[in-house]
């Protein structure tokens, strides 16, 4: 993943074990996406994984980021402000079977790809 932030090229997966951190970006940095980031960090607790969830506004993404989930129409700035970034995105706020599919990929050690 990071030659392919060098070379400013979207990611397409990375390995749980790499994933430290899930950060939740949003267009402002609060409201519905916060919803997002704590119904994730419950998942992550039950499944009693050690992964911090952080929420962000697009604008303030690191640019170290490694996974971002993101409502789908935030998806293309992600992608433009980190782009070594695997994008995780979601349609809706609750319930989505994407913050799932992430909780199931770093429960079973296995790889977390871009999802659109």
């Amino acid at each position: 993943m990071e030659a392919a932030a060098k070379e400013g090229q979207v990611a397409a997966s990375i390995p749980a074990g790499q994933v430290d951190t899930v950060i939740v970006a949003c267009e402002a940095g609060m409201g519905s996406s916060l919803m997002c980031v704590n119904a994730l960090r419950k998942k992550l607790r039950a499944a009693k994984l050690n992964v911090d969830v952080l929420h962000k506004a697009v604008r303030a993404l690191p640019p170290d980021a490694r996974l971002v989930m993101v409502h789908r129409g935030l998806a293309s700035a992600v992608h433009a402000r980190v782009p070594g970034a695997v994008v995780v995105c979601f349609s809706h706020f609750l319930n989505d079977p994407a913050f799932d599919a992430v909780v199931q990929a770093l429960a079973a050690g296995g790889e977390i790809a871009e999802a659109k």
